[in-house]
């Protein structure tokens, strides 16, 4: 009996570092794709002053990378699911590699147009074979954790990427450095990912690229289509990465016209906001675990970042209690992250994991390409409050496609019984 126990407790040991081997392999993988959303915008200044550019050209080349990466998302899912997640990924980290060489060599507009949109290439595989890897390879008591791990990673890579970015441009004189410097982190990965290229193998996992069995018929690679829980968990992304727009590109200047804050306080709002979403995702990792009806802990964290987002725009608050309030709403947005990664886990068909994430994450992509013009268009109209009023609306919206999907897999799950 005693040696019996102990092969299980080592087999256990053993099972725990695979999991966490492959949890902070992807989280890596994850943090790189932030990182690289933001490989043009913390340089916008460099290139109006070298180029001559105007804003709203800069502006085209963010439009651009989203597009891009949201209809490559869609697509990107059926890849993962026919051909692998891990050749995939390789493939999406040597796009960045190319948008690096081409944002540095970039004589004009044409040349950046190329790295922004090498850049969304890049990016727009990387949920589906996240998400793919994490379910296949992680075991299911620490799925929960890998889910906010991956949502942490990807929160620091977007507050690392403008620090890095920006350090190496002012340190040498030349802004190009910069791209050197951004090259050289996504080959760093490469070769870290492929030195242990094991931990990543999804053909090894629970459930693989399996033919189905003799005598089943096997389903139409488009028929998860038909799941209305896919196209609610698509207007969740959509709602949700809308508020997360406005916040991101906009609270800053509306709380100093609000709340006539300087830039430099208000500028660290958004890094606040990332950090206190990254703290409330540690937590969500422990409380998935724990949780049955996902869609009301989501419910519940969004309320909450909705709340002090209301208060804000309300304009009742003190400056700085309005700037503190902004940046905790994100610990609500970061909470609900690792419930609605599992919840659309739960919402896909086995073997359609990278499908179904690929068109739900496009989601992300459309929200943050259509939201920003609008919550943009109401700060120029002179409506700073807009921006507080209309992110708290959508995550409004976001609950209810959230406690939708809920209720759709309850009911399924009362039918099968």
């Amino acid at each position: 009996m005693t040696t019996n126990t102990a092969s299980l407790t080592l087999d256990g040991r053993a099972q725990a570092r695979r999991d966490y081997g492959t949890i902070s392999l992807i989280g890596l993988a994850h943090g790189t794709s932030h990182f690289f959303h933001m490989l043009l915008p913390p340089l916008f200044p460099a290139f109006i002053k070298d180029f001559g550019l105007s804003y709203s050209e800069l502006g085209l080349l963010v439009t651009t990378f989203f597009v891009i990466s949201g209809i490559g998302q869609a697509l990107a899912g059926f890849l993962v699911d026919k051909r692998g997640a891990r050749p995939v990924l390789f493939a999406a980290l040597a796009c960045f590699v190319l948008a690096s060489v081409a944002a540095g060599m970039a004589t004009g507009f044409g040349g950046l147009m190329l790295a922004a949109a090498l850049a969304g290439l890049g990016n727009s595989p990387f949920h589906p074979v996240d998400f793919t890897i994490l379910n296949k390879r992680v075991s299911q008591p620490r799925l929960g954790h890998a889910f906010s791990v991956h949502g942490i990673t990807g929160n620091l890579g977007w507050a690392l990427a403008p620090v890095f970015s920006i350090g190496i441009a002012e340190a040498t004189g030349n802004w190009r450095y910069a791209y050197l410097g951004t090259g050289l982190v996504a080959l760093a990965v490469i070769a870290l990912l492929f030195f242990k290229r094991e931990a990543i193998d999804d053909s090894q996992g629970s459930w693989g690229h399996a033919k189905p069995a003799a005598g089943v018929k096997a389903e139409h690679p488009m028929a998860f289509l038909r799941l209305p829980s896919v196209w609610l968990c698509f207007s969740f992304f959509f709602f949700t990465t809308a508020a997360l727009s406005a916040i991101q590109s906009f609270a800053s200047p509306a709380l100093g016209q609000m709340y006539g804050l300087p830039l430099s306080l208000t500028a660290y709002v958004v890094t606040g906001y990332m950090l206190c979403g990254a703290l409330g995702m540690v937590i969500g990792g422990f409380l998935v675990a724990r949780v049955q009806r996902l869609e009301r802990t989501i419910a519940m964290a969004m309320a909450l970042a909705a709340g002090l987002l209301l208060l804000v725009a309300a304009g009742w608050l003190p400056p700085l209690v309005a700037a503190a309030a902004t940046a905790l709403a994100g610990f609500g947005t970061g909470l609900a992250g690792p419930s609605r990664d599992m919840l659309i886990k739960r919402a896909a068909p086995p073997g359609a994991t990278g499908r179904v994430y690929g068109t739900v994450y496009s989601g992300l992509d459309v929200g943050f390409a259509l939201a920003a013009p609008v919550f943009g268009a109401l700060l120029d109209g002179g409506h700073p409050a807009g921006v507080f009023a209309g992110s708290a609306a959508a995550l409004g919206l976001g609950i209810a496609s959230a406690g939708l999907v809920g209720l759709r897999i309850a009911r399924t799950r009362l039918a099968t019984a």
